[in-house]
């Protein structure tokens, strides 16, 4: 009795341990599942964009503003996150980043939303479209100004490593070089004492 006891004790273990490798199987299947998904609806997404952006008309023209924003908005964060990772003092940069890459998905969505009414009707509305035009200037000049601060940034740490090591080459070169000998050099004057003997009268 006690064997068969101890029997369906190990099968309810073996059991209960393969549910729960089967619970952290399917958990993990559909969290990648869901990335997947998301990361398939943000590729069809940008393809879209760029396939109407290839048109003509003002609705292509909002879609280029979009693809713009997202090139831009993408180099900017790069040249921070470098900037984070090489330890430079950033301040409240990062920060100001992560608003103005939200600022500037609320500003896609709202040229998304214009490009597909635009699509589906022929009636223009100019005045959303100038001011739409102009949040676009405003977020990518931006951008550029972040990106022109830290590259100014990078070339003065540059200047600073490179002076640095052209001294430090400097001083290795003359550290390098043999130190002239004593006894040569007492030669050298005793031959030119002797030489000015000879021609001296």
């Amino acid at each position: 009795m006690t064997k068969i006891s101890e029997l369906v004790v190990v099968v309810l273990v073996i059991l209960m341990f393969l549910l729960l490798l089967g619970g952290a199987g399917i958990y993990l299947l559909v969290k990648l599942g869901r990335k997947a998904a998301v990361k398939a609806k943000q590729a069809t997404t940008r393809l879209t964009t760029q396939v109407n952006a290839m048109g003509t008309g003002d609705a292509a023209e909002v879609e280029r503003l979009r693809l713009d924003l997202r090139r831009e908005v993408s180099l900017t964060r790069q040249a921070v996150e470098h900037a984070q990772r090489q330890g430079w003092g950033l301040g409240d940069l990062p920060r100001l980043m992560a608003d103005l890459s939200a600022q500037a998905d609320v500003h896609d969505g709202q040229l998304g939303m214009y490009a597909q009414q635009r699509r589906m009707s022929p009636y223009v509305d100019h005045a959303t479209l100038g001011r739409l035009r102009e949040h676009q200037a405003k977020l990518t000049a931006m951008c550029a100004r972040i990106r022109a601060d830290l590259l100014g940034d990078q070339v003065r740490h540059t200047a600073t490593g490179i002076a640095d090591l052209s001294s430090r080459t400097d001083l290795e070169i003359e550290a390098r070089r043999h130190a002239p000998d004593p006894l040569d050099q007492i030669d050298e004057l005793y031959r030119r004492s002797m030489e000015e003997r000879k021609d001296s009268p």
